[in-house]
């Protein structure tokens, strides 16, 4: 893998989105758990982070969360924001709506101005709970990198064969709007097939699916680190600015991160 996250609440860091961000990973502390397995992601391939596959207890998060939160506060760290995401998918945790109730209470104790942020891949949307926890937190951050399947699936390699945009939308549609969308825009080649985000009929689409949502933000981001699949590059942010033309004309906040 190549970047773990081996305590269950780690940082203070700095977020070029989030500001100072407290982190919290609710998967293994050795390995990596996630339903995509993302040509760009940070913590390397699934199949590299099968040596450890057990996650955290609810007890375990809840005293991670307390004695963390607390010792920044004791120590007078600034916090903007507690953000989940951690080594994979943090809504697959069993317990993540109890988890993010904790989390609300510790946030009201010791940082009552500091931002509750979840960093999801929106697969889990459909499983009980989850989409009314995400809806309890500043910033649910929901990923969605293409508005057409066969790219969406080339860059995020989702783990279950029934992986559609139309359903994943259906269900970002619960939100009316009240979500933060994000969205990678990259550019290579996987072998022999090119991959650019940049791509006139791929722009179109992901333009739609946008205007569709209508979310109250969308955060657009390229590269920050060496991705596992070595081929990727990053683009400028004034092709992503090209790109939220059309969408910041019709009113839609974006946020752009080169």
């Amino acid at each position: 893998m190549s970047l773990q996250f081996d305590n269950i609440v780690f940082g203070p860091i700095r977020s070029r989105r989030l500001g100072s961000s407290l982190g919290v990973n609710l998967l293994p502390m050795h390995g990596k758990v996630c339903s995509f397995d993302c040509i760009y992601c940070e913590c390397g391939w699934n199949a590299d982070g099968m040596g450890d596959r057990t996650l955290p207890s609810f007890r375990e998060v809840c005293d991670a969360l307390e004695n963390g939160v607390k010792k920044c506060h004791d120590e007078g760290t600034p916090v903007d924001t507690i953000t989940f995401s951690g080594n994979g998918e943090p809504t697959l945790h069993p317990d993540f709506p109890a988890i993010i109730e904790k989390t609300l209470e510790v946030r009201a104790k010791y940082y009552p101005s500091a931002k509750v942020s979840v960093l999801s891949n929106a697969t889990q949307l459909g499983r009980p709970g989850v989409k009314e926890a995400l809806a309890k937190v500043d910033n649910p951050i929901l990923k969605i990198d293409s508005g057409v399947d066969s790219f969406a699936r080339l860059m995020d390699r989702p783990v279950s064969e029934a992986y559609s945009i139309n359903d994943v939308a259906g269900n970002l549609s619960w939100f009316k709007g009240d979500f933060i969308l994000q969205t990678m825009f990259l550019r290579g080649k996987d072998g022999e097939t090119v991959i650019d985000c940049l791509d006139p009929v791929l722009v179109r689409a992901w333009q739609e699916l946008v205007l569709r949502l209508r979310p109250r933000e969308v955060m657009m981001y390229t590269l920050d680190r060496v991705p596992p699949l070595a081929t990727l590059e990053k683009v400028t942010v004034r092709q992503m600015e090209a790109v939220a033309a059309p969408l910041v004309a019709e009113g839609i906040k974006v946020q752009i991160k080169g």
